[in-house]
């Protein structure tokens, strides 16, 4: 372990969309962890990292060379392609070091529930990237719901829709199951945790897939009803080909009804090349884009009050996770409760499929 003057070494594995726009910036912007390696083959992507994290970062061309020098690292963060997640978050844990797996960690909950147990008999951190935990809307639902201004949720539709008629190509679109593509478990990974952090766990689950788009193979239309333990029932859509987008949240409760429409502005932010920094604004969005509050008559029609969203805190993860490695403390998000979440899609895929409803067993 590096000593407490110095910061935690990470070692990075993938710098395609997930590692260079999430995770890079969001690693080298937190104070107690610095990028030593970047793992890639690509001589585009390794001058891409140089350019963005600059001369000091090594390279390796597969993460078996990261093995082979655990001992110069405190942590890996896997953000490679999802069929690979399990066996390198495996070797990593093998090789005695803290991990971060990128949504999914793998494709089903069984070995989600594997990775946990070797976690905890090697005694390190493991923790699954869900960052929309810390979205803007998300954490200012969380506030309203604790705070009571709902009342009792009784439903939470969560939306997570785009208007992308034409194909990108690549794995995430690939209909080989080993690819672990499609909406299901890309989107739907963070609308079924949103919904499970907010409520509590399934007890029933119900889903409609699709393919809609031309020559494509993978899901790209689903839509995922959860019936929770509690008694609240969730309706999650994710998509690809909705030409009109929808809220990305209305919550009804016995009190109130929140509606919230468009993006938290952090991944835009990102993409753009926009890092947090300290004192800096940071997932701030303008007052027009707040949700509204209230009863009867609509928020597009001026029904309801506005609600001040509060910032959207990516940051907050990788400071968790460094803290978590630490001082050896519960991660910010877990392989077990990622494992809760792949229980409901693997359900939904079974019940889109064979147009049943599913019950969650414990």
């Amino acid at each position: 372990m590096t000593g407490p003057g110095s910061p935690l070494r990470v070692g990075l594995v993938g710098y395609g969309l997930a590692g260079s726009v999430f995770h890079a910036p969001l690693i080298a912007t937190t104070d107690d962890l610095v990028i030593d390696t970047v793992v890639t083959s690509s001589e585009g992507r390794r001058a891409q990292a140089r350019a963005a994290l600059g001369d000091g970062v090594r390279f390796a061309a597969a993460p078996d060379e990261l093995w082979e020098r655990a001992d110069e690292l405190d942590l890996v963060v896997v953000a490679s392609p999802n069929k690979t997640h399990v066996p390198i978050a495996t070797a990593a844990l093998e090789a005695g070091l803290a991990v971060v797996v990128d949504k999914p960690v793998a494709g089903t909950a069984a070995e989600a529930r594997a990775l946990a147990a070797l976690a905890d008999e090697r005694g390190l951190m493991l923790s699954v990237f869900q960052n929309r935990r810390w979205d803007n809307d998300f954490l200012t639902l969380r506030r309203l719901v604790a705070d009571g201004e709902l009342g009792e949720v009784q439903r939470f539709e969560s939306r997570f829709e785009r208007w992308r008629p034409q194909l990108k190509g690549g794995w995430r679109e690939s209909g080989d199951p080993a690819e672990i593509g499609g909406l299901l478990y890309d989107l739907g990974s963070h609308v079924v945790d949103q919904a499970l952090t907010l409520l509590g766990p399934a007890a029933r689950v119900y889903a409609e897939s699709d393919v809609r788009r031309p020559g494509a193979a993978a899901d790209d239309d689903t839509f995922i009803a959860i019936t929770h333990e509690g008694g609240v029932r969730s309706h999650l859509y994710v998509s690809a080909t909705t030409a009109q987008l929808g809220p990305r949240f209305r919550v009804l409760g016995a009190k109130a009804g929140y509606v919230k429409y468009g993006l938290d502005p952090q991944e835009a932010d990102l993409r753009a090349g926009r890092l947090p920094a300290p004192g800096e604004p940071w997932g701030v969005e303008p007052e027009a884009l707040w949700g509204r509050i209230g009863t009867g008559e609509s928020p597009v029609t001026g029904g309801g009050t506005p609600v001040e969203t509060l910032p959207g805190d990516y940051p907050a993860y990788y400071a968790a996770v460094a803290a978590a490695v630490r001082d050896k403390t519960a991660p910010p998000v877990t392989a077990l409760e990622a494992a809760a979440a792949l229980d409901v899609l693997e359900a939904a895929r079974r019940s889109a499929r064979d147009g049943v409803t599913v019950e969650i067993t414990a």
